[in-house]
């Protein structure tokens, strides 16, 4: 069954009434083409006016669907010849967070990433995206190898924040995203990262110092998700839209925040509907990002990210 969100329903509900009138001419005599016409002239219309106008906590909504692609489709579609590597050498592995390398345009690349699961069973396997240290562990020694064999890193950020369990405090959730961000900001190869879903809190920055930022157009990234925000400013976690509207957290405010590089734009109602479509956007910018950042030698490559994340935020006094 597709997900359908709550402002998606005029929408839907227009596209049965479309495929009723369908059915009815299906075998019969009957001639309904001009009331068909006039209906999906009103369905575009409609897909219009409702995509263009998304409120942050609707874009919430389509970061979070079921259906939006993963970490692992969209490295199916841009790379090639990928290979996994597995564990951080002093636990385990963690299945949360994906690291390998591959092949872009013939040329070697490093590729990190959040991975959820397709269903129950696979999301109970991925821990819904929510990785332990050990996954933010194997991602710097992938990391490390890449500075050593002079390979560009890859991240694709989507993950709602790291696993705040208990054993994971235990292995040390906080040194281990904390050494990410102290060894991410001084690897001398280029760095991007680009946020595919949910950019949540520490679990994104984790893998997610980068020399380029970019967010696909309905996704989000904030220090703490808007339940849990609204949980804090209104002790109520039913503000859950209104937080989201004033944290500030959809690709446009942080754009606009200078926070992140650019917006990547998504197929109309959300990167779900055409996976290969959205797939060649975020290829494009890859594209673009790695022809300037190849070209940087290594003391302009860790110095502009030290400006980039100096210059990151303003205060009033």
């Amino acid at each position: 069954m597709n997900q359908v969100l709550e402002f998606e329903k005029p929408i839907v509900e227009l596209k049965e009434k479309i495929s009723e009138l369908k059915r009815l001419t299906e075998g019969s005599e009957m001639d309904l083409s001009n009331e068909i016409s006039t209906l999906e002239k009103r369905l575009e219309k409609l897909e219009v006016d409702i995509y263009s106008n998304l409120n942050s906590w609707e874009r919430v909504q389509i970061a979070r669907h079921g259906k939006r692609p993963t970490t692992l489709d969209y490295v199916n579609e841009i790379f090639t010849g990928f290979i996994e590597l597995h564990g951080d050498r002093l636990f385990g592995d963690d299945p949360a967070i994906v690291t390998g390398i591959a092949k872009y345009q013939g040329n070697p690349v490093t590729i990190i990433g959040h991975q959820r699961g397709k269903n129950t069973k696979d999301n109970i396997y991925r821990n819904f995206g929510s990785p332990h240290p050990e996954g933010y562990r194997k991602a710097l020694r992938q990391m490390k190898l890449a500075a050593k064999f002079n390979r560009p890193i890859i991240t694709f950020i989507d993950t709602k924040g790291a696993h705040p369990g208990k054993a994971a405090e235990e292995r040390g959730q906080g040194e281990a995203i904390a050494r990410n961000l102290m060894e991410m900001a001084s690897l001398q190869v280029p760095i991007i990262s680009i946020v595919i879903g949910e950019g949540g809190s520490g679990g994104a920055l984790g893998i997610g110092v980068a020399d380029q930022i970019f967010m696909l157009e309905n996704s989000t990234y904030s220090v703490i998700s808007p339940e849990g925000g609204a949980s804090i400013l209104w002790k109520d976690a039913k503000f859950a839209k209104e937080a989201a509207e004033s944290m500030k957290i959809t690709a446009r405010d942080l754009k606009e925040l200078e926070i992140i590089d650019q917006v990547i734009s998504e197929p109309r109602g959300g990167a779900h509907r055409d996976m290969q479509a959205q797939a060649k956007e975020i290829d494009k910018q890859i594209e673009q990002s790695l022809a300037t950042l190849v070209q940087m030698d290594k003391d302009a490559l860790i110095e502009g990210r030290w400006q980039k994340y100096k210059n990151i935020g303003s205060m009033d006094e």
